[in-house]
């Protein structure tokens, strides 16, 4: 049976969409053809990535199952779906969006948060599972934004993302083929809030501190750990900060510092 924490962290997945698509929703046409910050992808493309994938966790989180085929490999840039979406129109993207994340919310509000669900990788909780969608939408979303030339105010559902980000530490050692640095670490943020979120041990030899949204950006690799406010004390700290990945897939390759691009 669900319960009372599903709840809450999907009423947070569909505020962070329904934010991103009210901060969309007036473009002009032509705007969606703008290159966005990921190589090769238009402002449409990342909002088509976020309604393929809502699409198939919203199948997956109604059967339990991966769907088989997802419609071609695409050009080693784009997925087949993105390169058909580039034919769509504006207002038939977004239906199609809107409509994968109705779905999907609607699938994840019954599920245990202790629920196995299939994806890249080994299966995860359903909590993890709908914690990946909200990061993939916020960031993403950051993409989109910076395509349209605007923003959006970093919220307290950063929180679910930096989670990940401290969670995800070993895996993001694994997956670019190092051992992993098992060595104590302490992360301390500042929510958008101004509250203070923290991991690990209190006496940490190793530590993590800034702003909430800097270290979330550098988890998701929207941004170089160097052009943003995070003091890393501690190898451990400063190790993490260079190969923190929390998302699924191959190691990503990040974004340049300011002063390489």
């Amino acid at each position: 049976m669900s319960d009372d924490v599903m709840q809450a962290l999907v009423d947070d997945l569909v505020a962070e969409q329904r934010a991103l698509d009210d901060a969309l929703r007036d473009l002009p046409p032509a705007a969606w053809e703008h290159a966005s910050p990921a190589d090769g992808w238009l402002l449409r493309d990342c909002i088509a990535h976020l309604a393929e994938f809502d699409e198939t966790a919203a199948t997956i989180a109604e059967t339990g199952e991966a769907p088989r085929g997802r419609g071609g490999r695409g050009d080693g840039v784009l997925s087949a779906r993105q390169i058909e979406a580039r034919t769509m129109s504006v207002e038939a993207l977004l239906a199609w969006w809107r409509e994968a994340r109705a779905r999907l919310a609607a699938a994840l509000r019954p599920l245990d948060t202790r629920a196995r669900l299939p994806w890249v990788g080994p299966p995860m909780s359903a909590r993890s599972f709908a914690t990946a969608r909200l990061m993939e939408c916020w960031s993403h979303g950051l993409d989109a934004l910076d395509a349209a030339g605007r923003s959006l105010p970093d919220s307290d559902r950063l929180r679910h993302i930096a989670h990940l980000g401290y969670s995800t530490r070993e895996f993001a050692y694994r997956n670019r083929g190092l051992e992993p640095n098992a060595e104590p670490l302490r992360v301390e943020l500042r929510a958008p809030s101004g509250a203070t979120w923290t991991w690990g041990p209190e006496d940490a030899p190793n530590r993590i501190m800034g702003p909430a949204g800097d270290f979330c950006r550098v988890v998701t690799q929207r941004i170089h750990h160097l052009d943003t406010a995070l003091v890393a004390e501690g190898a451990a700290a400063r190790d993490l900060l260079e190969v923190a990945q929390a998302f699924a897939g191959p190691p990503g390759s990040g974004r340049p510092p300011r002063g390489e691009r």
